[in-house]
This record gives structure tokens, C-alpha cells and sequence, in this order.
């Protein structure tokens, strides 16, 4: 009784690094707003009411939802859990906080503690002698209040200085054509803006492809860049410090390392700096030089690419390269590619004193691409707090308020993306992004596209069992992985956030689906789950991401490859078979430096890419040799069900077109492009498999993208 009476009382409770007020419906950690929608608020503060104790679904429906309302309450409830698990940093299968106990219900198991303040009765009266010992307190303590005055003066005007980390900015939009280009951290396209002060630059999609354009900041008015047919997809590495010139890379998937553009702002020849290979560069702050990311080496180089100079050597590859005002500091992202995280660095201007940031900060690692203030004073950057990307600040200057804590700078439903400064004052510039997409599927005989099926109306990707009986799909609002039958009945979730899904495949006695699927901070893994629900299966103990499973027939082999070095840079690639019995691993003779393998319907053949992505390969295994199959633009290959033919997308074709091609020595013929896709209002599309029938489907980005600024001065 003393517990519950406890918790009843308590509107402020503390449990780890977070806080939760009962009355107002806040949660934080660490002190920082964390937003979380009102039913899974509501299943907290249920559970925090007794924690320990089991929560039966039943009194849970109850509270939340009332015995009068009609809701799928088995559904309902689980999106309620998982968005309060990913609020938490929590995860089923290995709870901190709330567990799940089969058909019974939830319990909070973490400690709890009432954090409100202690009341302020007293004793009505005091004795003589504790009245003489307070007294002779307060006058020995009296000079040590006289000399602490002047550091609370000090003190209080500091945090008067002290930017306020809670109160909110004024977002204002800049652009309004939806089409500005998102970041893509997997394949490391960070999506960069740059400002001269009245005009700003940056990546934008035009019919699925990127070009490179500029807006008038005073009314959003957008115009393009004329760029040589080479570079297929521009990324802006940075402006020199007088506006005239922009330092920009194509940024081809599976290429890690580019040629280099400088593109005049005002007009003139675009010309490449020659011999110089990079997957990132900026400006050196004498505007003559460049400061090139290759591989793990940052080097400076001549604007004509002569007289490089190494900088400094990083543990990993580090992109948007960015100068403090004053030259004396360079500050950049590097991203882990085997842990598939971002953390921000610096490095004084003669290459010594490498270090993290933020070392620490957020768990795992997310931020990334930042920059100053003009005048040196804060350091704004991106980063992922409760599973959405937000725009933050640090103080940087003066001296005593350097090194604080970070505060948001934005808050609202849309993903924030890469900050970059104005020249010529306090204002800021970034992307903000409506993620949204919704899958087609290609009409009989036709080239036009129709939605999936209504129970498919939610999925992010579908991938349909060999039969043609059963769907899995990963859900648009918190990307678990569902199955079903076709008709959508016979649903089962199969697993919750954080796991994070790229692709599944079905087993062909569809009992099982292989997964490339990956935790927070760890590779890429390949797992197995019975499609009935159960336990995730880990299938190779190797620290290393392995990526693309696909089924032999006999559902006794699964064949696997590596990411591609966009993805992660200079591990040795190759394509794998592995034994589900014995866990022996063979390599596929001949296959160094492809990826993305296809097994054939009945075995014989196995499709892969080269890693630039330009050749789509046939192995043969029962004559042992690969031989070309087409040199266009490969990605995302899928077989026919009756393994004749498979179907591929040319990506770096305008309109990126869907073709078929017939098995073994067929041509490519088209089947639809981006423009099949209207009236979709589609920015970009994927193909991602085929439904029954072999009729392509395909992931359309409908996202509404778009830049945004704040002044910093203006709260």
C-alpha cells in the first residue's frame, strides 16, 4: 500500500536518465524534451503507476482507450508500446524499462523514483537553545554569503548569456517546391547547402534525377545549373569565402571516390580539377585552395589540383568539411560504416590534436554536418534524438560559455537535415523533410502503376512469398515487419523498432524469411525468423556487415553478399553461399568485387552487380563462369518466377527505367519510368520486386522536401 500511495501522490517521477511528469504529460531525457504522442504517454504513466507489478492488457485497454471506444485494440496497443520502447531507447528483446509478458500484459521493470520537492512544514516553535545555535550559524556563515555575492552575480549573468534551451524558433521556409534533395546518410549522400548572403544553392530532383540549382532567399524563385552530362548527380562541397565559386562531386552510388567540379556562380565554363579523385572537399580559407577528402586522408591541393599537402589521417572517411571562422579549426563528420553511425570531429589547422566533439553525447553516435556561426559564437549541427533528426546548437564563444550542452533548435514533426550558415548574419539554413512514400504496383499488360492492396495502404516495402499467398511488409510508422495473406488476413507482427529492415526474402516452403536487418550502432546482419513469429537467428558470428540474402530452392543454402563501398568503404567484396546445416561459408568462385546477388528460381544461375553498378553479371553453376549480361545502369535485380528473364532498374538513365531482360543472352527491353508513375506526385521511385504475375513494384517517394532557415537572434 505504501508503494502504490507513493506513486499516487508522486507528478514527477525519475527512472535512469529520464523524467516523466504525470500531470503535464512531458517526458525528458537527460533534461531534454523528448516528444511522444498521447496514447503512449498514457501507457507510460500506467505502467509507472505500479511499477514491477504486471499491467494486464485488459485494464490497460481500459485506460487508454475507455470502455466505450472501438479501436483494434491488439494493434493499437502495439503501436503504442513500440513508440514508447523507441521514446526509451528500449527493445523487446532485451528490455530496460518495459517488458512484455505473452498474453498477460506489460510491466515497468526499471527503478522508480518520486522526484517531487519534499514539503515545506516546520516545527511551530523552536527551543531556546536551537534558537542560539541558529543563530550563531547564521552569523559564522554570514561572511561566506558576503563573499560568494560577487560569483552569484557572476554566475547569474553568465546563465542570463546563457542561450535558452527550450524556448522555440521561428522556423520560416524558403523553398516551396517539395523537391529539394534529402539526405540519404546510407549510401553517405549528405545533401549540402551553401548561402552567399541572397542567394542559396543546393541539390534538387527534377523526373528522379538530381541537379544542381540555386534560389533567391528573399522569395524561394528556383533556377538550375547547366552542367556537363558527367556529372550525373551533383553534390555541393562548399562556396569560397567570396561566393564566386562552388566546389561540387557527382555522387554515383557505388563510386566512393569522384571527380571534382568548380562551378562559377555567376556564369562562366564548369571546369574538373584535374587528377583529383575525393568523396568530399571544401574550400581552404584563402579561397585559392582546396582542403579533399579521399578515402581516410584529408589533403590540401591547388584549385588546378597540383602540390597536394596531407592534413591528417582519420579513422574513418570523413565528409562536410568545415572551417572556423578564424581558420584555426576544422570541424567534420566522419561516419563509421561498419557501425553505420556519424560523429562529429575537429583537428587544428596544422593537422594536430584530432578528437571527437561530442564524444559520447548520444547513443549511438548521429551527428553530423555542422557549421559556424560567422562569427565563431555556435556551432549548429544535425543530430537523432527519439528517433527523428532535429537541428541543434552549441556555444562556442566567449570563452566562458564555451563547451555547453547542445539545445534543439527546431521541434516539430519534420525531419531537420543539415544546417549551413548565411555569411552575413545570424541566420541558418536547412532541410526539412515530410518523409512520405506509398508502394504501386505495375497494371496487367500495361504501363501504367495502381496502389497495392488496401491492407498494404501503410507498408514501406512488400515482398510477396514464391506462391503468391502470403505478403510481409515492413509499416510506414514505425517500420516493424508484419506478414499476412495476400487478402490481408492472418497478420502476425514479426518484430518491433529499433531493429532496423532493408529487405526480406521468403523461404520457399514460405516458413521462413531471411532478413538484412540491423540493431542501433551495430553492421548490417543477415537473420532468420519463422514466419509464424519467434526469435530472430543471427546466422554468421562475424563483426563485418553482410547484406542482400536470397533462398536456394531447396531452401537448404541462402546465398549473401557486401554492402557496396558507398556503403562500406574498402572491405574486401565478394559473393558467399552459406549452409544452413553446417554454417560453411563458400565463396563464389570469380565474384571479387560484385554484390547484390539474385539466385534464379531453380538454382542454376545467380545475377550480381558490379560495384560501380554499371554491369549486370550471370553466374552459370553448372558450366562455373560469369559471363555479362547488360552494361547499363544496374540496380535492385529481380528474377521472373519462372527465372527466364529479370527485371532491373537503370538508375543513372533519365527517368531511371525499369527493363527486362531475357536469361541468358536476351537484350534489355523498357518497361516503364518515372513517368508511367502519374499523376503520383513522385520525386524519386525504387523498384523493389514483383508482385504475382511478375508485375513490378515499386517504392514511390512522394516526400515533400524543401529548405528552411532560422535567426539565431531572433527567439
Amino acid at each position: 500500500m505504501a508503494a502504490e500511495q507513493h506513486n499516487d501522490d508522486a507528478k514527477r517521477v525519475q527512472f535512469g536518465v529520464f523524467e516523466a511528469d504525470l500531470k503535464s504529460g512531458e517526458l525528458r531525457r537527460s533534461g531534454v524534451h523528448i516528444r511522444l504522442q498521447s496514447q503512449p504517454f498514457k501507457l507510460l504513466a500506467a505502467l509507472l503507476e505500479q511499477p514491477g507489478e504486471v499491467v494486464s492488457r485488459e485494464s490497460l485497454q481500459q485506460q487508454l482507450w475507455g470502455a466505450d471506444t472501438t479501436v483494434d485494440f491488439d494493434h493499437s496497443l502495439g503501436i503504442a508500446v513500440n513508440k514508447l520502447r523507441e521514446a526509451l531507447g528500449d527493445h523487446a528483446e532485451n528490455p530496460r524499462f518495459v517488458e512484455t509478458l505473452a498474453k498477460r500484459g506489460y510491466r515497468f521493470i526499471a527503478p522508480v523514483k518520486n522526484i517531487e520537492a519534499l514539503g515545506s512544514s516546520q516545527p511551530s516553535h523552536l527551543t531556546s537553545a536551537a534558537f542560539a545555535a541558529l543563530t550563531s550559524a547564521i552569523v559564522r556563515w554570514r561572511w561566506i554569503a558576503a563573499s560568494l555575492l560577487c560569483a552569484s552575480l557572476l554566475l547569474g549573468l553568465a546563465l542570463f548569456l546563457r542561450p535558452p534551451s527550450r524556448r522555440p524558433f521561428q522556423v520560416e521556409q524558403v523553398t516551396f517546391s517539395g523537391h529539394v534533395l534529402a539526405n540519404d546518410l546510407d549510401v553517405e549522400s549528405f545533401s549540402s547547402s551553401a548561402s552567399d548572403g541572397p542567394r542559396i544553392y543546393f541539390s534538387h530532383m527534377e523526373n528522379g534525377n538530381t541537379v544542381l540549382a540555386v534560389a533567391l532567399v528573399a522569395n524561394g524563385e528556383i533556377s538550375h545549373f547547366q552542367l556537363p552530362s558527367e556529372i550525373g548527380a551533383p553534390l555541393i562541397g562548399s562556396l569560397s569565402p567570396d561566393g564566386s565559386r562552388l566546389i561540387i562531386h557527382s555522387h554515383l552510388q557505388a563510386d566512393p571516390e569522384q571527380p571534382l567540379w568548380i562551378v562559377p556562380t555567376l556564369g562562366g565554363n564548369v571546369r574538373r580539377v584535374p587528377n583529383v579523385l575525393a568523396h568530399d572537399a571544401t574550400w581552404m580559407p584563402d579561397g585559392n585552395r582546396l582542403l579533399i577528402a579521399n578515402g581516410n586522408e584529408l589533403t590540401v591541393v591547388g584549385a588546378d589540383g597540383n602540390d597536394p599537402h596531407k592534413l591528417v589521417t582519420t579513422p574513418a572517411l570523413a565528409f562536410w568539411l568545415r572551417w572556423s571562422p578564424d581558420g584555426r579549426r576544422l570541424r567534420f563528420t566522419l561516419r563509421d560504416s561498419k557501425r553505420q553511425t556519424t560523429e562529429l570531429w575537429e583537428v587544428q589547422a596544422d593537422g594536430s590534436n584530432l578528437h571527437p566533439v561530442l564524444p559520447g553525447w548520444s547513443q549511438p553516435a548521429s551527428e553530423c554536418c555542422g557549421s559556424w556561426t560567422p562569427d565563431g559564437q555556435q556551432f549548429v549541427f544535425q543530430s537523432s534524438h527519439s528517433g527523428r533528426s532535429e537541428i541543434w546548437a552549441r556555444r562556442e564563444r566567449p570563452w566562458y560559455l564555451a563547451d555547453s550542452e547542445p539545445w534543439p533548435i527546431t521541434n516539430d514533426p519534420l525531419a531537420y537535415e543539415t544546417p549551413s550558415t548565411s555569411p552575413d548574419g545570424d541566420r541558418i539554413y536547412f532541410i526539412g523533410a515530410n518523409l512520405q512514400w506509398e508502394l504501386l504496383r505495375a497494371l496487367p499488360r500495361s504501363t501504367m502503376f495502381t496502389v497495392l492492396a488496401q491492407n498494404l495502404s501503410t507498408a514501406a516495402l512488400a515482398e510477396y512469398s514464391q506462391d503468391g499467398k502470403w505478403v510481409a511488409w515492413l509499416n510506414v510508422s514505425d517500420f516493424s515487419l508484419w506478414r499476412s495473406r495476400i487478402d490481408g488476413s492472418e497478420r502476425i507482427e514479426l518484430t518491433t523498432p529499433p531493429l532496423r529492415i532493408f529487405n526480406m526474402k521468403w523461404s520457399p516452403d514460405n516458413r521462413r524469411l531471411a532478413l538484412m536487418a540491423k540493431e542501433p550502432g551495430k553492421p548490417w546482419k543477415i537473420y532468420l525468423i519463422d514466419s509464424e513469429g519467434g526469435k530472430l537467428t543471427p546466422l554468421l558470428d562475424e563483426d563485418r556487415n553482410e547484406a542482400d540474402p536470397d533462398w536456394s530452392p531447396d531452401g537448404q543454402s541462402i546465398v549473401f553478399g557486401r554492402l557496396p563501398d558507398r556503403m562500406d568503404s574498402r572491405q574486401p567484396k565478394a559473393i558467399y553461399l552459406l549452409n544452413l546445416q553446417t554454417r560453411k561459408v563458400t565463396e563464389i568462385p570469380g565474384s571479387t568485387g560484385l554484390f547484390s546477388p539474385r539466385l534464379s528460381p531453380d538454382g542454376r544461375y545467380i545475377a550480381a552487380m558490379r560495384l560501380d553498378q554499371k554491369a549486370l553479371l550471370l553466374f552459370d553453376r553448372l558450366q562455373n563462369h560469369w559471363t555479362t549480361l547488360t552494361t547499363h545502369g544496374v540496380g535492385d535485380p529481380a528474377w521472373a518466377h519462372d527465372g527466364r528473364s529479370l527485371f532491373f532498374q537503370d538508375f543513372l538513365e533519365k527517368g531511371k527505367p525499369i527493363y527486362r531482360i531475357d536469361v541468358p543472352n536476351g537484350e534489355p527491353q523498357p518497361v516503364a519510368s518515372i513517368a508511367n508513375l502519374l499523376p503520383t506526385a513522385a520525386t524519386d521511385y525504387r523498384l523493389i520486386g514483383l508482385a504475382p504475375g511478375d508485375l513490378p513494384v515499386v517504392s514511390v517517394y512522394t516526400s515533400t522536401v524543401n529548405l528552411y532557415s532560422v535567426d539565431l537572434k531572433e527567439r
